[in-house]
């Protein structure tokens, strides 16, 4: 089966983050494919460049880094509320005049249209809401 994961809740806020990870973990384990990943709402700072994981808990953006280039996934992330957050590619960094991208590697910023597009063709949504 093919799924499409959303991820509303922040990486380390909810444990609903944590719980998405060890959800697509399984899919993959199970034979399924991940076709993307999309950070919506809070989710969005799963993508941010400057965060520190506690020394005593996961890494989670590393672990969706890890699993994506593994497997083929996209991570992609709402550009509206990215930019709210101050999650920024190179391209809205310069149009937002800001001094630096803050968004991590392996992540893209996408519209809304590229999850619906992604839903009419997965077989599975899968949301883990804040």
């Amino acid at each position: 089966m093919k799924f499409i994961l959303s991820v509303h809740a922040s990486p380390y806020a909810s444990a609903n983050s944590l719980l998405a990870l060890k959800y697509a973990q399984s899919c993959l384990e199970q034979g399924h494919s991940i076709e993307s990943v999309f950070f919506y709402h809070d989710g969005v700072y799963t993508a941010l460049a400057s965060t520190v994981a506690p020394q005593d808990e996961l890494d989670i953006t590393g672990e969706w880094q890890s699993m994506a280039q593994e497997h083929g996934i996209e991570l992609n992330v709402c550009i509206a509320n990215a930019a709210k957050r101050g999650v920024l590619d190179e391209s809205e960094q310069q149009r937002h005049e800001r001094p630096y991208p803050s968004l991590a590697a392996g992540f893209n910023l996408v519209g809304l249209g590229q999850l619906i597009a992604g839903m009419a063709e997965a077989d599975r949504y899968v949301e883990f809401p804040a």
